[in-house]
């Protein structure tokens, strides 16, 4: 989920973006201070606005707001208090971390893409990565499933030739990080890397 908030800028109400897709056709629901906006096909909510925002907490950030427990707790009962019956399901887990590169192994389908053993802390993931230089042995960049790439694109559990993948292994370049070489190739990290620590945009 992304939240974006500026009270100056925008006004007094918190944005709270569901689903980073684009669908088509939306609808909306207000009841209270409260926006539900709604795929008009399936009835999904996409997205909530929440005006007013200063009256449930505190926000002294602007632009992307980072959602800690705490915020999301006061998200929920604003939602509550104007009497909207929808509860956020929000995995609060980060989404990019380090990774450790076990193992790898040709794809049997493709000459270049390579399926990877990642370690990512609480599990080992498999990942098919087409970067020239990854190698076992590397403190790597992980894109988990669910996390929003900075070019909006969100990573989904896939099947590569027909192999399964779950995540993506990023360049400095796929990162949007300052000063990223244009030469193709996953970031490599510093061996003190801690494996399944969060990596901070």
């Amino acid at each position: 989920m992304n939240v974006f908030y500026n009270k100056e800028g925008v006004g007094d109400v918190i944005l709270l973006q569901l689903t980073p897709e684009k669908i088509e056709k939306v609808i909306t629901e207000t009841k209270g201070d409260v926006t539900l906006v709604k795929d008009a096909n399936s009835n999904e909510v996409l997205a909530i606005n929440i005006f007013g925002f200063s009256q449930y907490a505190s926000i002294n950030n602007t632009g992307n707001i980072v959602l800690t427990e705490e915020l999301l707790a006061k998200i929920q009962q604003a939602i509550l208090a104007n009497e909207v019956d929808y509860e956020l399901q929000i995995d609060l887990s980060p989404k990019f971390v380090v990774g450790f590169v076990e193992s790898l192994e040709q794809h049997p389908n493709a000459d270049k893409l390579k399926v990877c053993k990642v370690n990512v802390g609480e599990q080992t993931l498999q990942i098919v990565c087409g970067a020239p230089n990854v190698e076992a042995g590397q403190k790597v960049v992980v894109a988990k499933v669910g996390a929003v790439m900075p070019s909006g694109m969100v990573i989904k559990d896939a099947e590569l030739r027909g192999v399964a993948s779950s995540g993506m292994l990023c360049s400095a370049r796929e990162l949007a990080l300052p000063n990223a070489p244009e030469v193709k190739g996953i970031l490599i990290l510093e061996d003190k890397a801690e494996v399944g620590s969060a990596f901070l945009l």
